[in-house]
């Protein structure tokens, strides 16, 4: 191994530093113990780290105390669960990234114009829940472009399509297209519903791949768009896969590569992928190469009653 090309951009995005940032400053403010609802961001070093400052997560609203501070983790909640929270009269802080709070406020409008859904995302991820949770009703999650053929909308003269944000956007490109060839009258959304930062990083992955023998994603197997940018080098005919720290390296990865490209899902800290690029050092590594990408500048503020 001669080589790490290092993938633009990568690792943390705007949303998911806010969402720390908030967990942090909330315990800087009001002191330990702060409960989170759902892990703040898919990452096992992130939630042990601010579990050990002093973060409770939870996924039961029961199992926090009359009066305590709690906050909603970035993939945002459910109606309910915002209801059933404020009813128990937590003080409350929201860490959904904005982006997620975008589909919510467009779900909102549009339901109120009279329109049902069609979401493409993954059955059982918080996002996707959270979403769902918006509406009592007529919204209908399909995974794959199978399920599209099986939706039975209650009408289809005022049908909306959205996205979970950090889905793998070819994919989900493939199956809005076949939403769109079953409902020609589909409304799609103005925007992308696919965060920029996914975006970002699956083109840079996309960039990188056909340069290196072997990509490593540093990512939690919980993290959808880590998951994501794993599959996309492994359609893209390189040998991939996820680490979710340093200690995961199998060496016998590496026995015929000489170059070896590493990225980070949008929820891993930089720290872990310094830890890598150590243990591929000790492995043969000789040089680390930055490629060229975009440089992300977006940041997002802190909620009311937060600044410290």
């Amino acid at each position: 191994m001669n080589e790490i090309l290092l993938a633009e951009p990568r690792g943390f995005c705007a949303g998911v530093d806010r969402a720390i940032d908030i967990v942090e400053h909330a315990l800087a403010k009001f002191g330990r113990p702060i409960y989170v609802r759902h892990e703040i961001v898919h990452n096992t070093y992130v939630v042990n780290d601010l579990k050990e400052k002093g973060a409770i997560f939870i996924e039961e609203l029961a199992d926090v105390p009359p009066g305590a501070t709690l906050i909603f983790s970035a993939h945002g909640v459910s109606r309910a669960i915002q209801n059933e929270a404020e009813r128990r009269g937590f003080r409350i802080f929201d860490a959904t990234c904005p982006l997620v709070s975008k589909v919510h406020v467009e779900l909102a409008k549009l339901h109120k114009e009279g329109y049902e859904f069609i979401m493409i995302g993954h059955k059982g991820h918080p996002e996707v829940e959270g979403t769902m949770g918006q509406l009592d009703s007529g919204i209908h999650l399909v995974e794959d472009v199978e399920d599209v053929a099986k939706v039975q909308p209650k009408q289809t003269e005022l049908l909306a399509v959205v996205t979970q944000t950090t889905l793998s956007v070819d994919d989900a490109a493939e199956i809005a297209a076949a939403v769109k060839a079953r409902f020609p009258q589909v409304r799609e959304p103005k925007q992308q519903d696919i965060c920029y930062a996914t975006q970002n990083r699956q083109d840079a992955v996309k960039l990188m791949s056909p340069q290196v023998d072997v990509v490593i994603v540093v990512g939690s197997p919980t993290s959808s768009n880590s998951n994501r940018l794993r599959e996309l080098a492994d359609r893209l005919g390189v040998s991939a896969h996820m680490v979710d720290s340093a200690a995961d390296l199998d060496p016998t990865w590496f026995l015929n590569a000489s170059k070896v490209g590493l990225t980070a899902g949008a929820s891993a800290p930089d720290v872990l992928v310094q830890e890598v690029i150590a243990r591929l050092r000790t492995l043969g590594a000789v040089s680390v190469r930055t490629l060229d990408g975009i440089q992300e500048t977006i940041k997002f503020p802190l909620p009311k009653g937060l600044k410290l």
